[in-house]
């Protein structure tokens, strides 16, 4: 791992912490802050080696034999090897909501999941532009910041979501003279900021650096831009309603659109945008859009 990733990883974990700390402090001082503190310690430690499992398990995904699925193996067999990373493993998610993402701390432990609806909706060369894509942020080790940004803004949500509720009805037993309503009131706020914080974690520019790698691995941009039109059509129309808008950042198209606050705070550049990317990209290795 790069020292560029190390640092971007490390400061992240670092203002999440400090933003569990923060929930603690709220609802009980000092001594619910050190509460947090080691709380935020045990939960990096976790992340780094089982977020991906956690992600995971938050969309009922599954991973998926060969036998299961050849053709889909096949895909990302080739892929893989054209991108010069390990096989990653693959999962399916039971949703007719068509989408992506890749997770896992490195290229040696990555999985590429895929939705039920994604393989419905998209011809093979569309589903090699998506899988392209996600193999893209595999070898440029995307993989571990988001998944554990994913994992970290979860949990800061989460316990901001219940410390509103401990603060309105009383807190744990606090003697600090705090009126309640305004406690309650700036924990809510950490909800958004940890969205925010995603936002800035999670660099645009990622999703950019993704089409232009990905459209190099398979050598079919034409068929990337047409499989981002087609998901968000279909997600405009039918968002995602299950799962943690926290790992909205990792998907190929955000698929809780209206769905929650979290959306306020943009994790994808304008589809339109990278399509006309992708059409220039096309354009500079010879091939018509």
């Amino acid at each position: 791992m790069g020292i560029e990733l190390w640092l971007r990883t490390g400061l992240l974990m670092g203002i999440m912490t400090g933003l569990l700390m923060a929930v603690g402090y709220f609802i009980g001082g000092p001594t619910w802050m050190l509460f947090a503190f080691a709380f935020a310690l045990v939960l990096n430690l976790f992340s780094y080696w089982y977020s991906d499992r956690l992600v995971l398990g938050w969309y009922r995904a599954r991973i998926l034999d060969e036998m299961e699925a050849p053709e889909l193996y096949r895909i990302v067999e080739d892929l893989a090897r054209e991108a010069g990373i390990p096989t990653p493993r693959i999962a399916i998610i039971p949703t007719d909501t068509p989408n992506a993402f890749a997770t896992g701390r490195n290229p040696k432990h990555a999985v590429v999941a895929v939705t039920r609806g994604l393989l419905k909706i998209l011809s093979r060369e569309e589903l090699e532009g998506v899988l392209s894509h996600e193999i893209s942020h595999i070898k440029n080790r995307d993989i571990l910041i988001g998944t554990l940004a994913a994992v970290l803004a979860g949990a800061i949500v989460q316990l901001a979501y219940w410390a509103r509720w401990i603060a309105i009805f009383g807190g744990f037993g606090n003697d600090r003279d705090n009126d309640n309503i305004i406690t309650a009131l700036l924990i809510a706020i950490l909800a958004p900021i940890a969205a925010l914080l995603i936002q800035a974690a999670i660099s645009r520019s990622r999703e950019y650096l993704a089409d232009e790698t990905g459209a190099k691995i398979s050598g079919k941009p034409w068929a990337l831009a047409s499989a981002l039109a087609k998901i968000e059509h279909t997600v405009r129309m039918r968002p995602l309603r299950e799962g943690n808008p926290a790992t909205a950042h990792m998907f190929i198209i955000n698929p809780f659109r209206g769905a929650s606050i979290a959306n306020l705070f943009s994790t994808h550049p304008p589809t339109e945008k990278r399509i006309e990317r992708l059409r220039r990209i096309a354009e500079s290795m010879g091939m018509a859009f």
